[in-house]
C-alpha cells in the first residue's frame, strides 16, 4: 500500500525538484509535469512527481495527516 501526501516544490534545477514535507526536503523528477514551478504542491511516488494538487487540497490533507499523527498545527 502506498500513501500519498503532498509536498511543496521549494526549488526546481532542471528535471529535478526540491520538494518539502512540512520540513523534510526530498528531491524528485518532475518529467511527468513539465508545467511544475516552485510554490506548487505535488503528489510524488517513487521519487517522481506524478501530479499537481491545488493548494487548498494539499493543505486539507497535510491537517488530516497530522491530526492523524497527534502532531502540533
Amino acid at each position: 500500500m502506498c500513501l500519498a501526501v503532498p509536498g511543496k516544490i521549494v526549488e526546481i534545477n532542471g528535471s529535478v525538484a526540491v520538494v518539502d514535507y512540512g520540513g523534510v526536503k526530498r528531491e524528485a523528477r518532475i518529467d511527468f509535469i513539465p508545467d511544475a514551478k516552485v510554490g506548487d504542491y505535488v503528489i510524488v511516488h517513487t521519487g517522481f512527481a506524478i501530479e499537481k494538487v491545488r493548494e487548498e487540497d494539499a493543505l486539507k490533507s497535510i491537517d488530516a495527516w497530522l491530526l492523524i499523527l497527534g502532531e502540533p498545527e
